[in-house]
């Protein structure tokens, strides 16, 4: 391990070892005392329940610190074991205003509960100018980070995606597909549903102008689904919130092929609320590359090398809506849908050349392709919420259901002297669905105790039909393969149980749960005459525990296990061209990928300075890669095997603080030592590599009404079983205007500002090499417009309406 590892280890223990120091000469030893105070932290603006508030309560005497907590996911506190007294309670929050509550305990009232606490972002005066508190992007919580996306002016017009190049776990390559922390099995979440897409396609098409925020959560407890090793990524959609009519319009441009809008309208009136949204998104990027490949054999060596141009994009529009009804005070029912198309493309030009150790006269040829997947979906959920008590005992239920048709063809042609030769043209398509239900109960033991449990069931059906042409140069047409057109039908079915007790004593938190899961998995071929099977049980324990210093100050760990199931063509027994090049071929005897994860961290502040520091460790068994082996002649094989295992050992920094009043700093860091090792092709191996990731966010406040933020990140090169990424540096700008009270706001966005952003790969065997290099088109210029609307209604309004709609027909 290398000397600037250990140092940031030992920085990380040294901060811990202060923190609990520091923390020990702190005890009450205030005797037995009967006492509790509690309430619930609101956001004012939003009526979110906020997590990890700081609650202090100080004596009115001395103003010495008698004990505090912090808010539970539901926005919650309670104080126990207090002593009869006057006390002054303090809410806090970092960018919102402190609320100071005067609370006396006596013999008749020992128990107080405050209700609601709203508390308002804060202000800063600055030459006598009102400028809003800047909230940090990034906020970390007890299991996971959340991403405030309106604080994120260099990705406005971007989508989800690139939301995600600027935070902690995360890194993108230069096509937009997104690794957690260095891998790409992850599962993604809409509104804590599972997305109708695939987990890449849904962070490229959603608009980040939609999005309110995104949660990451990287050792997830057992009440979620443990699919993909690497963790959730839950992307939450925007909701106003208010009284009567409110909307957002987005529109952005830029150059290239580039723009998109969306608009989002919610009405509430009384008890009911709804929203409607549509979404329009166009994003395309030319590039260049460059390829040079080695093929060899116990007689010659065949070398096939290319320079040219690409061009790749997706276009994407969907219509959502949904409806919220509070039945009573304990009973809330909510539906919602989604419908949508989504397409990717890509085409390319490439220069060959080809020649041999045997033949060294180049053969030259142009190579032309285009690829096409695109489709139609839809979304329905319903979800059912009855609470037998305000104490947060409660049972819920969820039903998902969605469909979507996947239809794919890829065509390329080899040109020499303006005349075809060659090209092939595949083909695959077909429906897909997937219903998903699951029952949440929720039952309080005592006032910090608590015991969950529940049931999740999924089940999958879907039909895949593939084929290939080849051009035949003698008709000038492409003729269909009948021995590479196939026909594949898949059925999977889950079900899933999990229990979790949580409790905590003074200032240590425990939370322990366990999940098993059965799988039957069955694939059918039938013109292979071919079944595969899998029947059989997982299990999944998950341990959190946190300990709190002082108020604000804590330290937490976890332990969880995960699972990553193949899917799709990665089963798939069969040849299938993706272009004259490439052949990719599944495995149906592949295994599920399990991890083991630990992590540890903390977070405390000193003075305007919050710092959140963890360590990590990941161990994957039976991991999945993709490799390459020689099919033909200057032709590469693609398949998935389980080549063993491999380990990840690292730690993340987050340092958030304000050098000047109108200038906020992020710094964040993941640094980590990743080891593969494994056989592969009857050959053992084992490879190596120190990660970084780097990044730095500014945002600088001009007045009341302009930003301008400046953010540079770096990403180190890493391993894999049989190749290598190199490393690359991004950076990108963006300068935000409000006006009319921010009823209107323009935000213009540079990305990869000096045009350093590129992918870089190498990968060898035995009989092959393989180098590719391409970049895209920078920098990347967009101009965002978004319009505010509000139409409050008076509570009379209101009441009126209502009645309207409850009363006689007329």
């Amino acid at each position: 391990m290398s000397t600037s590892y250990l140092k940031i280890l030992t920085m990380l223990l040294f901060i811990l070892t202060a923190e609990f120091s520091f923390s020990q000469g702190r005890g009450q030893g205030r005797g037995i005392q009967n006492g509790t105070i509690t309430g619930k932290v609101i956001d004012d603006a939003t009526g979110n329940p906020i997590e990890y508030s700081n609650i202090v309560l100080l004596s009115v005497q001395d103003s010495a610190l008698i004990t505090g907590g912090v808010t539970n996911e539901d926005g919650i506190f309670t104080l126990t074991n207090l002593r009869p007294g006057s006390y002054l309670l303090n809410v806090r929050f970092i960018g919102f205003e402190d609320k100071r509550f005067d609370v006396a305990l006596n013999r008749t009232t020992m128990n107080i509960n405050l209700g609601e606490i709203r508390i308002e972002l804060s202000e800063i005066g600055m030459e006598e100018v009102v400028v809003e508190g800047q909230r940090s992007p990034v906020s970390y919580q007890i299991d996971k980070r959340v991403i405030d996306v309106d604080q994120m002016q260099t990705v406005i017009s971007g989508n989800a995606a690139d939301i995600l190049e600027n935070v902690p776990s995360v890194t993108l390559d230069i096509e937009g597909n997104v690794s957690l922390r260095g891998s790409g099995n992850f599962t993604v979440l809409v509104d804590g549903r599972p997305s109708v897409l695939d987990a890449q396609d849904a962070l490229q098409q959603i608009p980040a102008s939609s999005i309110s925020s995104i949660e990451i959560i990287t050792n997830p407890a057992a009440k979620y689904d443990p699919e993909g090793t690497a963790g959730i990524i839950n992307i939450i959609l925007k909701r106003e919130q208010t009284g009567g009519t409110s909307g957002i319009v987005n529109a952005n441009a830029g150059l290239n092929d580039k723009y998109g809008a969306d608009l989002l309208l919610e009405y509430r009136i009384g008890n009911i609320s709804s929203h409607v949204g549509i979404d329009y998104n166009r994003r395309f990027s030319p590039g260049d590359s460059r390829q040079e490949n080695q093929f060899m054999t116990e007689q010659n060596i065949l070398y096939n090398n290319s320079t040219g141009s690409r061009k790749w994009g997706r276009i994407g529009y969907s219509v959502r809506a949904g409806a919220e009804f509070r039945l009573s005070e304990s009973d809330v029912l909510s539906i919602g849908g989604r419908i949508g198309e989504r397409e990717s493309q890509q085409y390319s030009s490439q220069n060959y050349t080809q020649w041999s150790q045997n033949n060294p006269q180049p053969f030259n040829y142009l190579s032309r392709g285009e690829r096409q997947r695109a489709g139609a979906f839809i979304a329905l959920n319903s979800n059912y919420e009855h609470k037998f008590n305000n104490n947060g005992h409660a049972l819920m239920s969820e039903f998902f259901f969605s469909k979507r048709n996947s239809d794919e063809s890829t065509r390329s042609a080899e040109i020499n002297d303006n005349i075809q030769f060659g090209g092939k043209l595949t083909t695959e398509e077909g429906p897909s669905t997937d219903q998903r239900w699951k029952f949440d109960y929720s039952l309080p033991l005592g006032v910090k105790s608590k015991f969950e449990s529940g049931y999740q069931g999924q089940s999958d059906v879907s039909t895949e039909n593939t084929s290939l042409s080849d051009f035949n140069p003698l008709t000038g047409q492409f003729e269909i393969q009948r021995q590479y057109s196939h026909s594949t039908d898949y059925i999977s079915r889950e079900h899933a149980l999990y229990t979790i007790y949580s409790d905590m004593w003074s200032d240590l938190g425990l939370q322990a749960g366990f999940r098993t899961e059965y799988t039957f998995r069955q694939i059918e071929i039938p013109t292979l005459n071919q079944n595969f099977k899998i029947d059989r049980w997982d299990y999944f324990p998950s341990v959190h525990g946190s300990y709190q210093f002082s108020p604000g100050k804590q330290i937490m760990a976890s332990y969880t296990r995960r699972i990553e199931r193949p899917r799709g063509w990665q089963l798939e027994p069969f040849n299938t061209w993706m272009d004259a090049n490439n052949v990719r071929r599944g495995n149906p005897a592949l295994q599920p990928e399990f991890i083991d994860s630990y992590e540890t961290g903390i977070q405390t502040y000193f003075g305007n300075v919050s710092l959140s520091a963890e360590i990590y460790y990941k161990y994957t068994y039976n991991k999945i890669e993709h490799v390459i082996s020689v099919y033909e002649e200057n032709v590469s094989l693609n398949t998935v095997e389980n080549i063993g295992k491999d380990y990840s050992f690292g730690s993340e920094l987050m340092i958030i603080f304000d050098p000047l009043k109108f200038w906020n700093l992020n710094l964040m860091g993941n640094l980590y030592n990743y080891k593969i090792e494994g056989e592969l092709f009857n050959q053992k191996f084992s490879r190596e590599s120190f990660n970084w990731t780097a990044r730095v966010n500014n945002v600088f406040r001009i007045g009341n009404s302009t930003q301008f933020q400046f953010n540079a990140m770096y990403n180190s090169p890493s391993v894999s079983s049989q190749g290598r990424r190199e490393g690359f540096l991004s950076t990108d700008l963006a300068v935000r205007q409000d006006l009319f009270e921010r009823m209107l706001t323009l935000t213009l966005q540079v990305r990869d500002l000096f045009s350093s952003a590129k992918h870089e790969f190498t990968s060898q065997g035995v009989d092959f090499y393989n180098y590719n290099f391409f970049n895209r088109e920078s920098p990347v210029v967009m101009f965002n417009v978004r319009l505010n609307f509000i139409s409050h209604k008076s509570e009379r309004d209101r009441r009126e309406e209502l009645d309207d709609l409850n009363g006689d027909e007329f």
